[in-house]
């Protein structure tokens, strides 16, 4: 299984927001239909980077890395 770590843009304000998921596609759909609390008042949100990598612990680690 492959696991991420993204990097999302809101089109309201510009921030970033980082993240992990196994599934990029779900979870962007998610935070663009506001199903998480911390994003959704900040949508749209627009992909701008990712990574993959081959287990959770390394894309956890880089995911503290990037916050």
């Amino acid at each position: 299984m492959k696991y991420f770590v993204y990097v999302l843009k809101s089109h309201v304000d510009g921030r970033f927001y980082k993240g992990m998921t196994n599934d990029i596609k779900r979870r962007i759909y998610e935070h663009n239909i506001g199903k998480h609390k911390s994003t959704r008042p900040y949508k749209p949100w627009e992909l701008v980077y990712q990574e993959s990598f081959d287990s959770r612990i390394e894309a956890r680690s880089r995911e503290k890395y990037l916050k």
